[in-house]
């Protein structure tokens, strides 16, 4: 699914103009994103959590040059499912082999 998919899908359901839902998940992606480059994380109740992880720093190898390189501690972000959220995909999806 595609952005462009859920600006669809929330217009058909709520009768709003493609545009203003596009702004609004447009606004909501944005603040986000914010949200996390200031070191805040951001719950969503019965959704989930976009948070910050810390990686730490580690040797790795250009396998080029055949060389050891540093690679320095850092931060990711990542989102992190409710157990509501889980268990409803659990449940109502099948597993796919």
């Amino acid at each position: 699914m595609t952005k462009a998919d859920i600006v669809t899908k929330i217009s058909d359901r709520l009768g709003l103009e493609k545009g203003d839902v596009q702004a609004t998940v447009e606004a909501f992606m944005e603040e986000v994103k914010n949200s996390l480059e200031t070191g805040n994380n951001v719950y969503l109740r019965g959704f989930g959590s976009f948070i910050i992880k810390t990686r730490a720093e580690k040797t790795g190898r250009n396998i080029s040059k055949n060389t050891t390189i540093k690679i320095p501690a850092h931060n990711i972000p990542a989102f992190k499912p409710a157990k509501v959220f889980v268990e409803s995909v659990k449940t109502k999806t099948e597993v796919a082999v």
